[in-house]
């Protein structure tokens, strides 16, 4: 009777089962068995000019937990937090949620994970991720920018084309035995879509010589702040960019704000006598002024309306031409005032100033360029002289630019194709002319007096052994709290371009609080030991590749 009542319980029991609880009964199963893991894209990778990687991805280990299978939740938890040095609250947070997936720590090292392994705990895995990798660590931060453990960008252009390099996500769903051990077998799958490549404008050897030469003059003059550009001229492409202070992008968590900020698109200054270029361009393509005319100098004091302007040295009559060799603040303002405000102002738009020229980087700025309605009585003895102005080094890159190559101001651009995985081209971008600013004729004509201002004027200190250069000095006062100028405060630079006959490079080098403080003195020298490095470089570039055709032309030749 007892094994009779036995058996009819338990076929009750079973029939309940069967009818009632078969679909949660099998769902739980289902879960138990399954586990649901999302599929990591490969991010694109950043090339230089010459396909050389600048970011790239490699792989590492990921840790995650079944909180569920874990038992003694709390010895798991003392034991990871000192492998991994977690914080406790944070572990214990995750290993007490009753789910069957959580993440512990993202891509972890060799080291890490060998420990974990040793512990032989229950509950716990590894899945393999891509981590970002920048091989050249410091090299074109600021350009680069970075992206974070779910490879997402976050600055510089990880952050600016973040959608074309992250590619799109996949999931599987994978088996698991009785023990909760994943199984290398997909039940179902959606691959991942890799991201798309970057190929740069940058050039990785003229890159580290801007890099090279940017760091010495900020050490060494003890700046607060330094940038550095390279562009070619005629079309706009960025060859180097860099900044300092500078971080490491393989830690760039331990940089602070100030260091990760790329000054040479978002930090606004006045640019002194350097903006000199703006006036002279102005008033030889209106006709106003010859490269002889005479200009009294009134021996380095002149009064405009309440402010009286000063010279760096006094001057009696200098000639045009002079007067931007030597930097002559009065004799500029006199060109200035025969211009007009008007003209002025037109000339400072036309080089692109005031406006954001529409680089594809992250964080550019307009600068500030007031319309003549807000100009007071002594705008016009300052803003021709680079006062009551706010420019970017990218500005004064393409505004030098413009005078290089006959007058045209030309987009800056730092990314030279996107790409797929199997090198199709996704996107490509070309040489884009934003305005004509001056002729041709009136551009040669700056170059020339440009070139006498490394020859004979405030820039000697700039000129390149074996080659011609062109330039502009420029000492610019910044500004105290209280609006007044300092006296003990100066952004040093110089804009130019080499070799004079045919510009192949335009530099700018901007110090921000150097000591000395002399545009001159400090930041010409800098174009001189890049603009030698770079020209030499790309004349053993331009050898190479001529071989490299010459040869394979042979080789054709023969062949047939």
């Amino acid at each position: 009777m007892l094994f009779y009542a036995f058996f009819a319980i338990s076929l009750t029991r079973l029939f309940f089962i069967q009818f009632f609880r078969s679909n949660f009964l099998a769902a739980v199963a289902k879960k138990q068995h399954n586990l649901y893991v999302e599929l990591e894209p490969l991010r694109g990778t950043i090339y230089d000019a010459n396909l050389r990687p600048l970011a790239v991805n490699i792989s590492a280990d990921s840790l995650y937990a079944v909180p569920t299978e874990i038992k003694d939740k709390e010895h798991t938890i003392n034991a990871l937090v000192d492998i991994l040095n977690l914080n406790r609250d944070y572990s214990k947070e995750r290993l007490y949620r009753k789910k069957s997936f959580v993440w512990l720590a993202r891509k972890i090292s060799p080291e890490q994970k060998e420990a974990i392994k040793k512990l032989n705990l229950k509950g716990l895995d590894f899945l393999k991720e891509s981590k970002r990798c920048y091989p050249n660590g410091y090299l074109a931060s600021h350009i680069l920018g970075f992206a974070g453990l779910d490879n997402v960008g976050l600055e510089g252009l990880e952050l600016y084309c973040n959608d074309d390099l992250k590619g799109k996500s996949g999931w599987a769903l994978f088996l698991r035995d009785a023990r909760q051990k994943k199984l290398n077998l997909a039940q179902k799958m959606i691959p991942p879509q890799d991201g798309f490549d970057l190929v740069l404008t940058i050039d990785e050897v003229i890159q580290y010589i801007a890099e090279k030469e940017i760091e010495k003059a900020y050490v060494g003059f003890k700046a607060k702040g330094a940038s550095i550009i390279v562009m070619d001229p005629h079309t706009g492409e960025i060859l180097a960019m860099a900044n300092r202070p500078t971080f490491d992008l393989n830690n760039f968590s331990e940089a602070d704000k100030d260091k990760k900020r790329n000054r040479a698109v978002c930090d606004l200054f006045e640019p002194g006598s350097v903006f000199k270029i703006v006036t002279a361009s102005a008033a030889l393509e209106e006709g106003k002024v010859a490269e002889g005319d005479k200009f009294f100098c009134e021996n380095g004091s002149y009064k405009v309306a309440t402010h009286t302007l000063h010279d760096h040295q006094p001057h009696g009559w200098l000639t045009f031409k002079e007067v931007i060799e030597q930097s002559s603040n009065i004799g500029t303002t006199k060109v200035a005032q025969i211009l007009g405000d008007n003209l002025v102002f037109r000339y400072v738009k036309l080089f692109g100033f005031g406006s954001k020229l529409g680089i594809d980087l992250p964080g550019e700025i307009s600068g500030i360029a007031k319309d003549t309605r807000f100009w007071s009585k002594i705008s016009i003895a300052a803003i021709p002289i680079g006062q009551e102005i706010g420019v970017t080094a990218l500005q004064l890159a393409s505004a030098i630019s413009c005078i290089a190559n006959g007058g045209q101001l030309m987009k800056p651009y730092i990314i030279k194709q996107v790409r797929d995985k199997q090198g199709e081209v996704i996107r490509e971008n070309s040489p884009e002319l934003l305005t004509k600013v001056v002729s041709l004729d009136t551009a040669n004509r700056v170059k020339m007096i440009l070139a006498g201002v490394v020859e004979n004027g405030t820039g000697k200190l700039a000129r390149i052994d074996g080659f011609t250069a062109a330039g502009k000095t420029g000492t610019g006062q910044k500004l105290e709290s209280n609006g007044s100028y300092s006296h003990d405060k100066f952004m040093a630079s110089f804009i130019g371009f080499a070799p004079v006959e045919n510009p192949v490079i335009a530099i700018v080098v901007i110090l921000d609080e150097p000591h000395p403080y002399y545009g001159g003195v400090v930041a010409a020298p800098v174009f001189k030991n890049v603009a030698g490095d770079v020209l030499k470089y790309l004349r053993t570039k331009h050898i190479n590749v001529q071989e490299e055709l010459f040869v394979e032309n042979e080789a054709k030749r023969f062949a047939y």
